[in-house]
């Protein structure tokens, strides 16, 4: 291993990553005298955020190299660590996946995960996955390859099982630690901003969260020794009263307070990332009367997420252009997850994160090659789970079932089955019949037809 490693971004374009990244290669000594290697397949946001990132490095006055190229091959030689963020139109992909699933009464809050939409964003994603894949094991086969692309189980299995030769692991930035136990240490009444989290609170406060990304439960909460989880549902079921208030709130937002205290109420244990979770049950998709006073979901809406990619490139285009002083750059944003792991890594930092990858008996009744989000010690040998404990029945079974549809989405993807493709899709906790699952795969696959492999059309 280099002092000073090499990172390669393959889609540097990422609303959630491509910012970040830059902020924390120039801002860590760890990484700042390395190599940022910036990719993406659109010329002019490949030119604009490496133009940003050579500024920023200049205007802090570090050593950390830009590369930049559109063909991942050109840069990828000698990288330590090949970050996977790029999503072809997804905004687009995402909205013709939810228009077509609510056709057969399926709700998708979010569409990239669970349901039809997550596996068909598997269809789209992860055969070119598989093909960075190849292209790592020939050109830096000792890189460690970050998947940070939904469905984020799905395409980390992928690498799993079908290119083992390479070494990965998969990230979501909902679990990022700290922030996930600093914000529910304020919750818990242990600190009230996170202005007071110390080295001290974060060894006496023992969180573990576990489960299939985007469906992960809090099975434990202790500080000092004393269970808190009572007092972080309290905190949620208090603040449930008042998530409406300044106007309404997007699909994947609304109601994600009083849903998660009533999933508590239900199964003793708190979901971690609710805005998902409510997607992977059937209890809000608006079948028979309702029983509380939390509506339906409502569809996950296309235009507001094509702002927020205009946003930010404005955002991006107005450091360029000077109309913001470059000077303010290190102030604007903050650590990301996957740099924040990658500098652990080379620094040797002993730093504990959530991580997807295989189960290896942290969670005492799943699998060992269940593939859970956990959370991890990690080192340039890999992600290592700590210990959890059992999944309680319930939760369980339900986990089962949803890593039965990724396990099963990303072997059809693999290998092109059909077959596997239909029973994905049947296994799938959303999907109610044998006709919808044909008719619903019927129809992404014509609606889609321009960016999933030609091979499922002959």
């Amino acid at each position: 291993m280099k002092s000073y490693p090499k990172v390669v971004v393959i889609g540097a374009g990422s609303l959630f990553f491509g910012r970040q990244a830059i902020w924390q290669m120039v801002h860590s000594p760890y990484l700042q005298n390395g190599i940022l290697a910036l990719v993406d397949t659109d010329e002019a946001v490949l030119k604009k955020m490496s133009t940003l990132a050579r500024m920023v490095v200049e205007q802090e006055g570090v050593n950390l190299k830009i590369e930049a190229s559109t063909d991942r091959r050109e840069v990828l030689k000698d990288a330590d660590f090949v970050v996977l963020s790029f999503a072809e139109k997804s905004v687009l992909y995402r909205g013709i996946d939810c228009e077509i699933s609510k056709k057969y009464g399926i709700t998708m809050c979010s569409g990239d995960t669970i349901g039809p939409g997550g596996i068909f964003r598997s269809m789209r994603e992860l055969p070119v996955i598989l093909q960075c894949a190849k292209d790592v094991e020939e050109l830096c086969p000792e890189a460690w390859i970050i998947n940070y692309i939904n469905p984020t189980t799905v395409n980390g299995i992928g690498l799993k099982r079908y290119a083992p030769q390479v070494k990965s692991f998969a990230l979501c930035d909902a679990q990022h630690m700290p922030h996930a136990k600093i914000n529910n240490a304020v919750r818990a009444g242990i600190i009230n901003d996170g202005s007071e989290y110390t080295d001290a609170i974060n060894k006496d406060f023992d969180l573990r969260i576990a489960g299939v990304n985007h469906f992960t439960w809090m099975l434990k909460a202790t500080y000092k020794g004393v269970d808190v989880m009572p007092q972080i549902a309290q905190a949620i079921k208090i603040q449930s009263a008042k998530e409406t208030e300044g106007g309404d709130l997007d699909a994947k937002a609304a109601y994600n307070e009083s849903i998660g205290y009533a999933l508590y109420e239900i199964f003793g244990k708190i979901p971690t990332v609710v805005g998902h979770t409510k997607e992977y049950v059937r209890f809000w998709q608006g079948h028979g009367v309702a029983t509380e006073a939390i509506p339906p979901l409502t569809v996950w809406e296309t235009e507001p997420r094509y702002k927020r990619h205009r946003d930010m490139f404005t955002q991006v285009d107005a450091f360029i252009t000077g109309e913001t002083p470059i000077a303010q750059y290190m102030t604007t944003f903050a650590p990301d997850h996957a740099t924040d792991i990658i500098e652990s890594m080379i620094g040797n930092l002993h730093k504990q994160f959530n991580i997807n990858t295989f189960n290896a008996g942290a969670v005492t009744n799943m699998s060992d090659d269940a593939f859970l989000e956990l959370l991890c010690d990690v080192d340039m040998n890999g992600p290592k789970p700590l210990p959890v404990g059992e999944m309680p029945r319930g939760l369980r079974g339900m986990q089962e079932l949803v890593l039965d549809t990724h396990e099963f989405t990303a072997q059809a993807v693999a290998t092109g089955s059909y077959e596997l493709l239909r029973l994905a899709m049947l296994t799938d906790p959303l999907v109610s019949t044998i006709a919808d699952a044909e008719a619903i795969i019927k129809e992404l696959l014509e609606a889609e037809k321009d960016n999933i492999p030609q091979g499922w059309y002959r």
